[in-house]
């Protein structure tokens, strides 16, 4: 298997809805953070590929059928040249409302997390998308909103620019089915289109993930 979606969109775009839709209309299983998380095997590649060094894209991504969200999206460029038959979604909100969602969640945890018990591959790799966020995409600390949102508005520009028109869907989802169905060529399902991930559910899998949590 190798990916026959990549995902370019920021943290932040409605990747876990997204997510949760591709697996629905079966491109699944999706690559996102949340994979990462719950298989530390994972953490080492991406401490490789952040730090510049060569990784086999079909090792990282054994057993996926797309990908979305931070880390896969933070190398959309290698993985359209590794996979150059698959289709590009580019994830998207209005900026200032992506800005809001992000400092309230992955900026946030970005500026703490050196601070908070957490296992070790989670701390490790919160350290890798550290350089790959602040320093390789932003270029600015996470709390500068002004050199955030112009990453942000630049992502979107270098995808139109690199993807060829027919391979590329800039998607929203608050669009829910209608264009992700078209541009996938399936039909559109009879369930609502996922809305999971908020800020609250956000911080919920946080805690999820640090040492001796309980879930009473």
């Amino acid at each position: 298997m190798s990916l026959a979606i990549i995902g370019s969109g920021f943290g932040r775009t409605g990747t876990a809805s997204l997510k949760r839709a591709l697996e629905t209309l079966g491109f699944g299983p999706c690559h996102h953070m949340e994979e990462v998380l719950a298989h530390p095997e994972q953490v080492p590649h991406w401490r490789q590929c952040i730090a510049g060094r060569q990784v086999d894209w079909d090792i990282v991504f054994n057993g996926y059928h797309s990908q979305v969200d931070w880390p896969g999206a933070h190398v959309w460029r290698e993985l359209a040249k590794a996979y150059p038959e698959a289709k590009v979604i580019h994830s998207v909100r209005p900026a200032e409302a992506w800005w809001t969602s992000f400092s309230a969640t992955i900026g946030k945890l970005l500026s703490v997390y050196r601070e908070l018990p957490a296992p070790p591959h989670v701390r490790q790799m919160m350290e890798a998308m550290e350089i790959a966020i602040v320093r390789q995409t932003f270029g600015c600390p996470v709390t500068d909103r002004t050199g955030a949102l112009t990453a942000y508005r630049r992502r979107t520009e270098e995808v139109r620019a690199a993807i060829p028109a027919k391979q590329l869907l800039v998607f929203d989802v608050s669009d829910g089915w209608a264009p992700l169905c078209a541009f996938l060529g399936v039909p559109v399902p009879g369930s609502e289109f996922p809305r999971v991930n908020s800020t609250e559910e956000f911080w919920q899998l946080v805690a999820a993930n640090r040492p001796n949590h309980s879930s009473t």
